[in-house]
């Protein structure tokens, strides 16, 4: 069996209690329910999310939601409904909702200084895309050194053209990205039930 750099540096090896955490909800946007960049899974995802959201607001943690925004006439047009963060998962009042324009929601947000303000260094990672923001917000995190955990079945992606022009699967690019975080940026749990209260 493979050993992981967490393994090697002897980084924990387990989630922190949800109670501890923050939950960042990237780019939950209905952008990845229609049209060019509907995910495989999608849905499922959603469910997963909407889950995990309830779990966080029952435990009164920090919740920030993350949208991206990519300009008008864009699938991540944030003033349009298809740039719009989906209803199921939907920001109640009091929820910040921090906008972004690269793959890493650390890049030019206050996300960073947010978390500071609450005193969380443990996060929740869910939502779109597996292989793009969920993997590089994961890694900006762990730079700036908090403790993410990425919930697997709360994230989506969807199929890529491969370096020799076979088709990369959704499913796979999802495990590669997946196991690419857990290698050293995070933790990566199947569903949020691995999460203690």
């Amino acid at each position: 069996m493979s050993t992981t750099l967490r393994d090697l540096l002897q980084l924990p090896e387990h989630p922190a209690a949800l109670h501890d955490s923050a939950l960042v909800m990237i780019d939950c946007q209905n952008t990845y329910r229609e049209g060019v960049m509907r995910l495989d899974g999608v849905e499922e995802a959603l469910r997963a999310a909407a889950r995990l959201l309830a779990r966080a607001r029952t435990a009164g943690i920090p919740i920030f939601h993350i949208m991206h925004d990519g300009g008008a006439g864009s699938p991540y047009d944030v003033h349009a409904e298809i740039g719009q963060i989906s209803r199921e998962v939907a920001p109640l009042p009091g929820e910040p909702v921090i906008v972004k324009s690269f793959p890493n929601a650390f890049v030019q947000t206050d996300l960073d200084e947010q978390l500071r303000q609450v005193s969380r260094r443990d996060l929740v990672l869910t939502g779109f895309m597996t292989h793009m923001c969920v993997n590089s917000t994961a890694r900006g995190a762990f730079n700036l050194g908090y403790r993410p955990t990425v919930v697997a079945d709360a994230t989506a992606t969807r199929s890529l053209p491969g370096p020799t022009g076979v088709p990369v699967p959704s499913d796979t690019l999802s495990a590669a990205a997946l196991a690419a975080i857990a290698d050293l940026f995070g933790l990566v749990v199947p569903k949020s039930d691995a999460i203690p209260d």
